[in-house]
């Protein structure tokens, strides 16, 4: 029997810079796993976007290694007992895979490791996820860095990212017999498959969540958008952004494929000054993963002490209308549905919607975190952790609590001519520009005559922003 080794597939839904995979055609047969057991995930188990793209991502996978004589074996959890299992078919004496850094999955990892290691089963755990060592990047003082501009200038004065040209794909030698594997299908990752509404629509005519998507989508974001990054990405009415986060997310891409293909672009162009900001960005996510991993109980504790006496409103229709983009701001009501019907949203209205829901409902920032959890394509524990917390004013680094985002300014300041409302906002695309914005602010016979009537085809302002943001402050001074 031939020598084999599992790979144990998670996120790195790949076949290229895949350490693991790497490493196990080198010691003979190649037998890729995946396994489902989303109960092994605690609170954090895939939410509905993020399952209707790892079955896409998934059924591709497995047509890529297929392509190269081999095939994606797919088993339900518990995870140690199937891997168990399918070494036992196979005859494989050795389990590797690349590390996770989500807490509950950390914990499962090592608990993995334990027992197939006392069964006398070789492990081997590979970094791919992230840049950084966590535990090696420390603040002259030491310990954890808790800003992110000195953590930035760190890993990069000291060279502490681990980049480097990508490993090419392996040659897969098959095992003398494959273990059976159950269907893709069956492990009901789309809506319909769920007795669902099938709301993935949107998300069909959005995304491509293949291997060859991503590499298309990080061909147009050097050859069109880096150029121009530093200038509009904070404009959701243009293509400004490169929209890679569910492709490093489900990790089509690593992060090092990613930093090596725009590092050399800036290299072979000489332009470091338009790349530096993307990669900065780079960097903020490893900045995120930084404070998870020191700070694990982050997904449902706030940081700051002072926050967690904070007088948070409990207003179920509040949230329920934020949700659904019925919440009378044109901005705020264009971001939610440009999630509901994408999976995805502007980073720049992320952050307005963000602060609307935490400042102007004050309503606690897990609601909004669980809500981007079950509705993004890019649903990342480490960024949606930190930047939920970072906008309510209560994480590291974070924006003071007394930055309160004006969504009208914000919107008359990021989409001056209304095109990314009227996209997602279609009731009011009639209105002139100077009425888009703050449409309550106009006469309603003005409104009527543009077939806009509030209250009726859309809502009235769920708050007076500027009383809002008073009561919001007076909260604030109780806990500072």
């Amino acid at each position: 029997m031939k020598h084999a080794s599992l790979v144990w597939y998670r996120h790195s839904l790949r076949l290229r810079d895949h350490p693991a995979l790497v490493d196990a055609a080198e010691h003979g047969s190649v037998v890729p796993v995946f396994v489902w057991a989303p109960d092994e995930e605690g609170p954090w188990s895939p939410g509905g976007a993020a399952q209707w793209w790892l079955h896409h991502a998934l059924q591709d996978l497995d047509a890529r290694l297929r392509e190269r004589g081999s095939r994606l074996i797919v088993r339900t959890g518990p995870t140690a007992e199937a891997l168990r299992d399918v070494a036992e078919t196979t005859g494989a004496t050795r389990v590797v895979w690349n590390r996770r850094y989500e807490p509950p999955l950390a914990r499962r990892d090592a608990e993995v490791q334990k027992i197939l290691d006392e069964q006398g089963i070789e492990t081997r755990v590979f970094e791919s996820q992230i840049l950084h060592d966590p535990e090696a990047v420390e603040t002259t003082s030491g310990g954890p860095y808790h800003v992110y501009t000195p953590f930035w200038k760190k890993v990069r004065k000291e060279n502490l990212l681990r980049t480097g040209p990508p490993l090419d794909p392996p040659a897969l030698d098959a095992p003398d017999a494959w273990p059976a594997s159950d269907p893709i299908d069956a492990l009901n990752l789309l809506p319909e498959s769920r007795g669902e509404s099938d709301w993935g629509g949107g998300l069909r005519d959005t995304w491509t969540p293949t291997i060859e998507g991503a590499h298309e989508r990080l061909d147009h974001a050097v050859e069109h958008v880096l150029g121009d990054y530093e200038i509009t990405r904070d404009r959701p009415d243009q293509e400004g952004t490169t929209r890679l986060s569910p492709y490093l997310h489900h990790g089509h891409l690593s992060p090092n494929q990613v930093w090596h293909r725009v590092a050399t672009w800036a290299d072979d162009t000489g332009r470091h000054d338009e790349a530096e900001p993307f990669l900065r960005e780079i960097v903020f996510r490893e900045f995120s993963y930084h404070w998870l991993y020191h700070y694990p109980d982050t997904p449902t504790e706030t940081y700051r002490d002072k926050f967690r006496d904070f007088p948070w409103r409990d207003d179920a229709e509040a949230l329920a209308r934020w949700k659904r983009g019925q919440t009378g701001y044109p901005i705020v009501d264009a971001g939610m549905r440009q999630l509901y019907e994408t999976g995805w949203m502007h980073n720049r209205v992320r952050m307005i919607v963000a602060s609307f829901l935490t400042k102007d409902l004050m309503l606690h920032w897990r609601h909004g975190a669980e809500w981007f959890w079950d509705t993004l394509v890019d649903a990342d524990l480490a960024d949606n952790t930190f930047n939920w917390q970072w906008t309510a004013g209560c994480g590291a680094d974070a924006q003071p609590f007394f930055r309160i985002f004006n969504p009208v300014s914000q919107s008359e300041r990021h989409d001056p001519n209304g095109d990314y409302i009227r996209r997602y906002v279609p009731e009011l695309s009639d209105l002139p520009d100077d009425a888009l914005h703050a449409p309550w602010e106009e006469s309603d016979a003005r409104l009527r005559a543009l077939g806009v009537t509030l209250g009726d085809t859309y809502p009235r302002p769920i708050v007076d922003h500027a009383e809002a943001r008073e009561d919001a402050l007076a909260a604030y001074e109780q806990v500072k």
